[in-house]
């Protein structure tokens, strides 16, 4: 089945690109704002998050920047040019503080799902292959973000798409889990048939 073919447009006409500010290791509490820090984004989530997984000192808050529910956070680097540029819908119910090394992408025309899925897409990857600034560490600008191309499809059909997807990952999340069970299993009766085999030896 071919997929609809809709207008691409560079998502910084559709949308705005914000810098977060600086925090660091030291200012990471067990309790205080929420925050998502660059590295977090392609190591502890996926396409979305309504929770952190860390927080930072609430007397930081006159000097962060947030995100807000149905903002995109965006990686700006990372250790590989495809961990840059990976983004996260935060649809928690509080703003969240992002890092000077992220950007929120914020737009009225996009499902905060539908950029998220996209932001992985191999097409998105190889177009964003050419503005990462390769170094030890992997960089990518905020205008040199708002180049690259996205299709627009109306709200509906990109929320459409968005089930569609997600439905498809957790069926793949459930045959995983299903797979891991059947493995555990074969792995013990393995187990137990070798012990058989040396006739149930035991050493004393």
């Amino acid at each position: 089945m071919t997929a609809p073919k809709y207008a691409r447009v560079q998502m910084g006409t559709v949308g705005e690109f914000i810098r977060g500010r600086r925090f660091t290791k030291n200012d990471v509490v067990d309790a205080g704002i929420p925050s998502i820090h660059y590295g977090e984004i392609y190591t502890s989530y996926g396409i979305s998050a309504t929770e952190t997984v860390s927080q930072v000192r609430a007397d930081l808050r006159p000097q962060l920047r947030f995100a807000k529910p149905g903002d995109v956070v965006i990686a700006a680097v990372g250790e590989t040019a495809e961990d840059v540029g990976r983004g996260v819908a935060w649809l928690g119910s509080t703003d969240v503080a992002i890092h000077d090394d992220c950007f929120l992408f914020r737009s009225a025309v996009l499902d905060p799902r539908y950029v998220a899925h996209y932001l992985r897409t191999e097409g998105l990857i190889q177009e964003k292959d050419k503005y990462v600034a390769r170094a030890k560490v992997k960089r990518i600008s905020g205008s040199n973000l708002g180049r690259l191309h996205i299709p627009l499809p109306p709200m509906g059909e990109q929320q459409r798409i968005v089930r569609t997807l997600e439905a498809f990952g957790a069926r793949i999340e459930e045959l995983s889990q299903s797979l891991l069970a059947e493995l555990a299993a074969r792995e013990q009766q393995y187990q137990h048939y070798r012990s058989e085999m040396f006739g149930g030896a035991t050493h004393e």
